[in-house]
């Protein structure tokens, strides 16, 4: 089995190094002949053009940042082959997915978010969404969930749109929180001190806007641009802001207490288990520090 992987960014080497463990042969094509001829002198990988790597492949996985997405689809458009499985990674996925189907008619067409960074290990116990948008292509995916699953990851299916829906609030939300929180803590004079004191409340939030201000621009950019409504639940976290901010101005100590425990009610009812979830939290965040 080989496999082309489009795009020798941090996420394409990922998957490349992946799939060479898994023991499948890999192609890797990238614009940068440089980042090529690196990846080469370090792994066991074949370097091509897109076309040509495409050409090679039984199956295709593209890797590259969403606003040369369109570029690269059509570059490949003419090599595909008719049932070549096509894929690719975009944290956004209807758009990409109407894209893909819009250029590559023959090809078989399945949307994949992989919900993890370069920096992981392994793909046990992460997140993958697929988005089939047919019967084929559901089959297609319900097979690749199955050997998914077998490396122990953990796979959710839905539509192109629905996935759109929650990576609004899953990544849209808090990479704009992370960046209003790091551009609030960087006007601190002594903000490297208060990482010295700072408690497990405080770790969270600095780990939060540091993780975010260290985004790819051109990422952060695309997902505040193109993820549905993304604006509406954005200003809805500045009027609940302002909201809170009132009380405090106020120094309406009934009112912020009332606040409060009406949010800790919501937030049992919405989890099911609220001290397993605040129990959860720390230690993932313990997890990240260590």
């Amino acid at each position: 089995m080989r496999i082309a992987i489009l795009g020798a960014g941090k996420m394409g080497v990922w998957f490349a190094k992946f799939f060479i463990a898994e023991g499948y042969s890999v192609v890797v094509a990238d614009r940068k002949q440089e980042k090529l001829k690196k990846l080469k002198q370090e792994l066991a990988v074949e370097t091509a053009d897109f076309a040509e790597a495409v050409e090679k492949a039984d199956k295709v996985l593209i890797c590259v940042s969403i606003s040369a997405f369109k570029e690269v689809i059509k570059k490949i458009s003419p090599a595909v082959r008719d049932g070549q499985i096509v894929m690719d990674i975009c944290s956004i996925k209807d758009v990409p997915v109407q894209t893909m189907h819009k250029h590559l008619k023959s090809s078989l067409i399945l949307g994949m978010h992989p919900v993890f960074g370069p920096g992981s290990t392994t793909i046990e116990n992460k997140t993958f969404v697929l988005t089939p948008t047919n019967r084929q292509e559901e089959a297609c995916a319900a097979d690749f969930k199955k050997w998914l699953e077998t490396k122990k990851a953990r796979v959710f299916v839905m539509s192109p749109q629905k996935h759109d829906q929650l990576m609004s609030v899953v990544l849209g939300l808090p990479h704009f929180l992370g960046l209003v929180a790091c551009d609030t803590l960087l006007e601190q004079a002594d903000y490297p001190e208060t990482k010295d004191v700072a408690g497990t409340t405080y770790r969270m939030l600095f780990t939060l806007a540091e993780v975010a201000a260290l985004e790819n621009p051109d990422l952060f950019a695309s997902l505040q641009l193109s993820l549905p409504e993304l604006d509406k639940i954005e200003g809805s976290f500045i009027e609940k802001a302002n909201e809170w901010l009132n009380l405090i101005k106020q120094k309406d100590r009934a009112a912020i207490t009332r606040k409060m425990e009406q949010l800790k009610a919501k937030l049992t009812k919405a989890s099911g288990d609220y001290e397993r979830s605040y129990k959860t939290m720390y230690e993932m965040l313990e997890a990240t520090e260590n």
